[in-house]
């Protein structure tokens, strides 16, 4: 197919990222009547849309996000459905539970949205990743950047036990700070109990009987309370939802060490930003080499890039003779607030 010819399949509206031949949005930033959801973090699911598709794994945390009454379609990965003049799919995206690439199929051409996603680590938190071929690819770029390159995650988590026993050993409680969806559920998903007690608060606590009903094992944890308190005072680790790690009950557990796990902590700048003792680099996005791999793995000649560095990964893709170029959103430049760094 000459590609320099094809009609676009989806095109930026005010309202998101549009497919006319369907008539739906993909996740849209205002209320549509029918959308199609990548996964479920607040930047991608919009409360109060019509209707939503999404995949059949990502059902019950979508619902949460935008509400038990919502009408929501599902299909299961891979599985084909006719939506007007276009025919969607959906594709693992190895981001959190439920995400998805959404695939569009149209008489000009077939178009792949990515949403959210890491080809670059491994988690048994979610379905892994799977690459989707097709003419033009929408990609994220949050780390765009040759810096962003991810350790092995079995590292990672020695680094995080290794804080964790020397704290315990000072008396001192661990804190970390980990985004509620996603990220909570992958520390989890890793962590060994044996070390000692974990706890959960603030909205941590709210995902994870949807995860375990998945049939996704996690750690052994605990609600942090009044009553709870005293059996993590100065030898547990504690996972909290960044606005609440400052709360009474956090005081009532003596000397603290805080500590981050985000694809940020990669840079010296971001560690030192941070009111924290240590910085862990893990992400539950494409790293460098994950974004280059994914656009190769797609065979796609035109690159949408979106959610990051569009500038500079659209400028990369085009010296490397890619038909690359920007797509806008209203989360352009995300990712500098602490509830997007411990996100990430």
């Amino acid at each position: 197919m000459d590609t320099t010819e094809m009609q676009p399949v989806i095109r930026v509206t005010e309202a998101g990222l549009y497919c006319a031949a369907g008539d739906f949005y993909i996740d849209p930033w205002r209320k549509v009547a029918r959308a199609v959801t990548t996964h479920a973090h607040s930047d991608h699911a919009r409360p109060g849309c019509g209707a939503y598709l999404c995949p059949e794994e990502g059902r019950a945390v979508l619902a949460a996000r935008v509400g038990a009454k919502a009408v929501i379609d599902t299909l299961p990965y891979g599985e084909r459905k006719r939506l007007g003049a276009a025919v969607v799919s959906l594709h693992p995206a190895g981001h959190i539970l439920g995400s998805a690439q959404v695939r569009v199929e149209t008489d000009a051409g077939v178009w792949v949205v990515s949403g959210d996603y890491n080809n670059s680590t491994s988690t048994p938190a979610c379905t892994t990743f799977e690459a989707v071929r097709c003419d033009v690819f929408i990609t994220e770029s949050t780390f765009g950047l040759p810096i962003y390159r991810w350790p092995d995650p079995g590292a990672v988590f020695a680094e995080i036990h290794d804080w964790w026993a020397a704290n315990r050993a000072a008396g001192i409680t661990s804190i970390l700070p980990a985004y509620p969806l996603g990220k909570s559920q992958r520390l989890l998903a890793g962590l060994d109990a044996a070390e000692g007690p974990i706890a959960v608060h603030g909205n941590v606590k709210t995902f994870l009987p949807i995860y375990e009903a998945a049939g996704i094992r996690l750690a052994p944890t605990v609600p942090l309370t009044e009553k709870t308190a005293p059996e993590i005072r100065g030898k547990g680790l504690v996972i909290t939802s960044s606005a609440a790690h400052e709360t009474g009950i956090i005081r009532k557990l003596g000397p603290v060490s805080h500590a981050f796990a985000s694809g940020w902590m990669q840079t010296r700048a971001a560690r030192r930003s941070r009111d924290g003792d240590r910085g862990f680099v893990m992400s539950d996005h494409a790293d460098w080499p994950g974004l280059l791999a994914a656009v190769e793995a797609t065979g796609a000649c035109r690159i949408g890039v979106t959610h990051g560095e569009l500038e500079s990964f659209s400028r990369y893709l085009r010296e490397r003779s890619y038909d690359a170029f920007p797509v806008p959103t209203r989360f352009t430049g995300e990712g500098t607030d602490a509830e997007t760094e411990t996100g990430k």
